[in-house]
């Protein structure tokens, strides 16, 4: 086993019976990037110098030692949209191309306390827009696993960056299936936690009543690890939830004897691939085998999602981005005749089309005029598919289904089509906008592609999704697949 390979418990026992340095294990995932990245292309900035003083200064802390962190001398990726001192962070938008936070955003800050070693930044759609990674203006991320496909989105870099074994895990953001998907296409294990259990101080705002911050990781154990490193209260963010921390980790015992799984109609019919389903269907037989029961639930709302969300995304976006201005940050247009004029030239230079579309549309929904036909009658219906859930979960512990309807498409063929691009994520939006959690585990193959399975559970549950996803992967054999890069 090459140390890229180990898990997270792995390389944190053999870092401290000093049997790798962390030097090693850094030099080890420079080496991985160094040789296939010129084909994945999953990273936008690297972080090489720092992160190999930041190795050394472990490395001399265990020599003396000194107790380490969770994640001590681990190399993480993380996506583009969370802010991190000294480092560029661009969003991967021509906007935001020469800017250097002074500042971590509080994840950055606590995988530093956690001892993790960020390598690099990792490329996404332009400010989270988009699911496909074709969005970025500086290049688009591959799929290991077939490099004419896309790896999802936007947490696109992330997956297709810990799929082909560059970093031992990576930091996604999710609005309404960009860690989730992006996951469930490349192969590997995407956790999207309840809305308010991480902290979004430090990420840059696409839709504030949506975004969530996550890890993406190569087993389920490890995102346990992960998330119980950055979860926790912030005061720094006023939406951030004042909840108890469990140890996940301790929660995986393997059990899942007696536990109530609802599968929603909705997202097992039409659209649904027939070997996406059947997938997903064998992995409802393998729960059937330890012990946990099941049965179908209607979700009626969810045919209104999509609608629901690119109203209310859209029109959180046209509010948040209007910040980016020319002015006070990012690229400024040259010579402006006056100040209307610099605004207009900055943002028409320096957002990209599917940026430019979204605010547009927010910005109708939100006129004068609209905002009760469509940003309030959205809220409205949020609120339906919210009350779906809570029904749902009266009577079932966790939530089943495919985490998007098809395996990951080739690179091109729906750029063109924003609607086609708007559905990948029917499967995973409502439970964004329901605001609880949900992971995304590898299930199985189609067509030589990852199929992944959905587990969704109540809020601020995040210790009986992972529990069942655990048990699910203690079973099977599809978290061990890798892509031949």
């Amino acid at each position: 086993m090459t140390p890229l390979e180990m898990s997270l418990t792995e390389a944190r026992q053999a870092i401290q019976e000093r049997k790798l340095s962390v030097s090693e294990l850094v030099d080890a995932s420079f080496r991985r990037i160094a040789s296939t990245d010129e084909q994945v292309q999953a990273f936008l900035t690297m972080n090489e110098e720092g992160a190999r003083n930041e190795a050394a200064a472990i490395d001399k802390r265990i020599s003396a030692g000194e107790q380490i962190g969770l994640l001590a001398g681990i190399p993480a990726g993380v996506k583009d949209n969370i802010v991190t001192e000294g480092m560029r962070t661009t969003c991967a938008s021509k906007f935001l191309d020469n800017f250097v936070p002074v500042y971590d955003g509080t994840v950055s800050r606590k995988l530093k306390e956690a001892g993790a070693i960020t390598i690099g930044k990792l490329n996404m759609d332009e400010f989270a827009m988009g699911g496909s990674n074709e969005n970025s203006a500086y290049r688009t991320t591959r799929n290991p696993w077939d490099l004419e496909r896309v790896p999802g989105g936007s947490s696109g870099g992330s997956a297709a960056s810990v799929a082909a074994g560059q970093v031992a895990f990576a930091l996604g953001s999710d609005t309404g299936g960009s860690i989730r998907q992006p996951a469930s296409y490349c192969g590997v294990v995407g956790l999207k936690p309840t809305y308010g259990l991480v902290s979004r101080f430090g990420l840059v705002a696409f839709a504030s009543s949506l975004d969530q911050i996550g890890p993406i990781t190569r087993n389920v154990e490890d995102a346990a690890l992960v998330l119980q490193a950055i979860a926790g209260h912030d005061k720094m963010d006023s939406t951030s939830a004042k909840v108890e921390i469990p140890d996940y980790a301790a929660q995986l015992t393997g059990d899942v004897a007696g536990l109530r799984i609802g599968v929603p109609s909705e997202y097992i019919g039409q659209g649904v691939d027939p070997k996406v389903k059947e997938a997903v269907l064998a992995a409802l037989k393998v729960f059937e085998d330890m012990g946990a029961t099941w049965e179908e639930v209607s979700m009626p709302h969810t045919e209104y999602a999509v609608a629901t969300y690119y109203l209310l995304a859209s029109s959180e976006a046209s509010s948040n981005l209007a910040r980016f201005d020319g002015v006070r940050y990012g690229v400024r247009a040259d010579n402006p005749d006056n100040l209307l004029d610099l605004y207009h030239r900055s943002r028409s230079e320096g957002f990209g089309q599917e940026v430019k579309r979204r605010i547009m549309l927010g910005t109708y929904a939100l006129s004068s005029g609209y905002y009760d036909a469509y940003y309030l009658k959205a809220q409205k219906v949020r609120t339906l598919i919210k009350r779906d859930f809570d029904e749902a979960f009266n009577k079932f512990d966790i939530l089943l289904g495919p985490t998007a309807p098809t395996t990951a498409f080739r690179i091109g063929e729906q750029i063109n089509d924003p609607l086609a691009m708007y559905l990948n994520d029917i499967l995973t939006i409502p439970v964004s906008l329901a605001g609880v959690p949900a992971i995304s585990v590898p299930c199985g193959l189609a067509n030589g592609l990852p199929v992944g399975l959905q587990l969704i559970g109540k809020a601020f549950d995040e210790a009986t999704v992972l529990r069942a996803a655990h048990a699910f992967e203690q079973r099977t054999e599809f978290h061990k697949l890798r892509p031949q890069l």
